[in-house]
């Protein structure tokens, strides 16, 4: 089987499907981030729009509709969804065969 181009993905951008799984704008993101991630990844707004652009081009989210007209919203797609879940996949594996090496 062919390997995904896109993975591994990069940890800010496994976090940032992660919290598009529910539509949020960027600042949420942000929030949303560093509380999954028990505070370890805090993002500048640089790398958060330039994740989101890199996203948008993969199709790995796509914008919604919002109340609010000065933020953009995003969610993430069926496509994302494909390649969170192949990372996902591949972290059970090397967790495994590292927990069988270790212990």
């Amino acid at each position: 089987m062919k390997r995904n181009k896109h993975l591994p993905l990069t940890e800010t951008v496994y976090y940032i499907l992660l919290v598009l799984f529910e539509p949020a704008h960027g600042y949420l993101i942000m929030q949303k981030v560093e509380e999954l991630s028990q505070g370890e990844v805090r993002m500048a707004a640089g790398t958060l729009y330039g994740a989101i652009e890199n996203l948008l081009k993969w199709k790995f989210i796509k914008p919604v509709e919002s109340k609010d007209k000065r933020r953009k919203v995003y969610v993430i797609t069926d496509e994302g969804k494909k390649v969170l879940q192949l990372d996902y996949e591949r972290m059970k594996h090397m967790n495994k065969i590292t927990t069988n090496k270790l212990l």
